[in-house]
C-alpha cells in the first residue's frame, strides 16, 4: 500500500473551509482513479505537545506510489489539485509514501 497524508492548516475561516471540504473538494478527490481508502481526522487535533497547527488531516490509499501519482496526472487528479487553493486558505502539505506492516 501507499499512502498521501494531505495536512490542511488551519485556515482563516474553518466553517466555511469545512463546508466547501465535504460538498465539494470530497467528491471531487473521491473520483480519484485508483484510490482504495480516503478518511479524514475526526474533531480537534492536536499533539503530545499540546494544540497542533493542523485543522484537518485526510489519508487517501492507494496500492503503489505510481498509483498515487498516476492518479494525479489524471484529469481527476488535476481538477482536485486545482480546487485545493479554493479553500485551503491557511495552508497545506501533502507527504506521500509507502507502507509496510509491521
Amino acid at each position: 500500500m501507499a499512502e498521501l497524508v494531505v495536512l490542511y492548516k488551519t485556515p482563516k475561516d474553518a466553517a466555511a473551509f469545512d463546508k466547501y471540504y465535504v460538498e465539494t473538494h470530497i467528491p471531487l478527490a473521491k473520483k480519484l482513479p485508483g484510490l482504495k481508502k480516503y478518511t479524514v481526522s475526526k474533531g480537534q487535533i492536536g499533539t503530545p505537545a499540546g494544540p497542533s497547527q493542523f485543522h484537518l488531516i485526510a489519508t487517501l490509499s492507494f496500492d503503489s506510489l505510481a498509483d498515487i501519482q498516476k492518479a494525479f496526472g489524471s484529469p481527476e487528479g488535476k481538477a482536485a489539485a486545482a480546487d485545493v487553493p479554493k479553500f485551503a486558505s491557511g495552508g497545506v502539505e501533502m507527504q506521500m509514501f509507502d507502507t509496510k506492516e509491521v
